[in-house]
């Protein structure tokens, strides 16, 4: 019988921005990211459009190797492993391909980031923080719902959710550093192991 999952990926960059959120939050991770698949090959979320750019978001394809993650030498992070239904799965599916057909529609919502900071909401329209997407997909779908305003989700409420942490350490081990590009061959093995 197949499984369906999603995976929340949770991470702590070394960048000025996050340094500063986990300063004043306390928070262990200050960035999130849904990935349809356990080798997070298919990882989205929203981030820099340039690794040394802060200024300029977007929603992208991410890569543990590629962007802010490549330019950090470890990168603790947390994997968390949502079972879905096939049509939660293909609700997923549908709506991350409706933000890659549309991206230019979606921007980063640097006001909901200060107000966040300050524990206030703001309501964005078509933008949004890293957080605030991966729970709009869970939401949408109906795998998760914290009974707050989405601009207020922080990549640490994920672990408060009913998913099941597969991994916590540094992300940047996963992957070979001599294999770049090469499936996450060590993920795969530990999430197989762990069922």
């Amino acid at each position: 019988m197949d499984r369906f999952c999603l995976y929340v990926v949770l991470t702590r960059t070394n960048t000025v921005i996050s340094r500063a959120i986990h300063w004043i939050k306390k928070d262990n991770y200050t960035h999130a990211a849904i990935s349809l698949d356990e080798g997070l090959t298919q990882m989205y979320g929203f981030g820099r459009r340039k690794p040394y750019n802060p200024f300029i978001g977007c929603f992208r394809k991410e890569d543990i190797s590629e962007g802010v993650y490549g330019i950090c030498r470890t990168l603790p992070g947390a994997i968390i492993e949502f079972e879905v239904t096939p049509q939660q799965y293909a609700k997923a599916q549908e709506i991350v391909e409706h933000f890659l057909v549309n991206k230019e529609n979606y921007k980063y919502n640097y006001q909901g980031l200060l107000f966040g900071l300050l524990n206030k909401p703001m309501a964005a329209g078509n933008s949004f923080l890293c957080s605030e997407f991966v729970y709009y997909v869970l939401n949408e779908c109906g795998v998760l719902d914290l009974n707050m305003p989405r601009s207020l989700i922080r990549p640490q409420n994920f672990l408060q959710g009913q998913g099941k942490v597969v991994f916590q350490g540094d992300l940047k081990a996963l992957r070979p550093s001599s294999l770049p590009f090469a499936p996450i061959y060590m993920l795969k093995t530990f999430l197989q192991l762990s069922r």
